[in-house]
């Protein structure tokens, strides 16, 4: 028996990727540019057993079945065939946040798996042909291999990284409004967009300007500009959403007070700029030396849970047993 453990970080999306690319093989067909966050973890444990008779997957501590079970022996299948094994393996996962609710747990979770699995399987792959691996099973799970803020082009292969953590002195502050899972997932949702959503034309030839927009105003340090077209791209998305049939909606009315208090926030001076995925939660995105401020004022509105704070965070890695 081989065991390898990894650890990966979510990741949030600035400049957001909504839609599948029509070529298939889970490319995305908008880019993506992303900041990996040090506080949302996923750890990950997989043993290659020679004694299995077929792969066990656990994860959050319950046997997996169904959808989330396929996931994961489809990414174990594809490093059976590149390292010609036939042997099953146990993978045991852990996220140390809410699961499946819009947090990017599947970012974090195939990011940790694809890193594990390789390790235990006998190879020694590169960051960039890991990166493809995890993107295979979750798209935004390519970006998680990678520190501080990444891009993930549109068809990609793999993300790349874009400039260190330190390229901007903020923190992502994230305001939970629903401990339970959501009811649609996102492959479901993008899908459904895709298929039914009048508005969704306009968001793929919306993304790629607001990605450049976002990706310059990171390089040249404007928090301003970055924040402007991570709320635009945000809004972007959801409305391509709402605009399917039937509609699509993941805010609730818990959403729609923490962005209402962003917006009044930034205008009192408190440099914060809010962004969400396909889930009811609101990622702040605010200059470190006003995160406290910040925090306080998200935790007091009615229906937010709690508020997790995240620094800059580093690229998925191995860890030593």
């Amino acid at each position: 028996m081989t065991t390898a453990t990894a650890i990966a970080c979510s990741n949030i999306a600035l400049a957001k990727y909504w839609g599948k690319s029509p070529r298939g093989r889970n490319l995305t067909a908008v880019p993506s540019l992303s900041l990996t966050l040090s506080g949302l973890r996923t750890r990950t444990t997989v043993s290659v057993d020679a004694t299995l008779s077929e792969d066990r997957v656990e994860l959050g501590g319950s046997v997996a079945s169904g959808r989330a079970r396929e996931r994961v022996v489809g990414l174990l299948d594809e490093l059976r065939t590149l390292s010609r094994s036939r042997r099953f393996a146990s993978v045991a996962s852990h996220n140390d946040f809410p699961t499946a609710s819009g947090l990017a747990s599947s970012a974090s979770g195939f990011a940790a798996l694809a890193l594990a699995a390789q390790a235990a399987f006998g190879l020694s792959l590169s960051r960039a042909e890991v990166s493809a691996l995890a993107r295979r099973g979750s798209a935004s799970a390519a970006r998680s291999l990678f520190p501080g803020f990444v891009e993930l082009l549109a068809e990609a292969e793999s993300a790349e990284p874009v400039a260190p953590g330190e390229q901007l002195d903020v923190e992502m502050l994230v305001a939970v409004t629903t401990l339970g899972p959501k009811e649609t997932g996102s492959t479901d949702g993008m899908r459904h967009t895709q298929a039914t959503s009048p508005y969704y034309p306009a968001w793929v030839t919306a993304a790629p300007v607001l990605f450049a927009e976002a990706k310059q105003a990171l390089l040249a340090r404007d928090l301003e500009r970055l924040g402007a077209a991570m709320e635009h791209s945000t809004l972007l998305m959801h409305a391509s959403m709402m605009a399917a049939r039937p509609a699509l909606i993941y805010l609730r009315d818990s959403t729609l007070r923490v962005m209402e208090c962003v917006r009044q926030l930034r205008a009192a001076g408190s440099a914060a700029f809010f962004t969400m995925d396909a889930g009811p939660h609101v990622k702040v995105l605010v200059e470190r030396a006003n995160s406290a401020r910040v925090s306080a004022a998200l935790a007091a509105i009615p229906g937010v849970e709690r508020v997790l704070a995240s620094a800059p965070g580093p690229g998925a890695f191995l860890v030593e047993e």
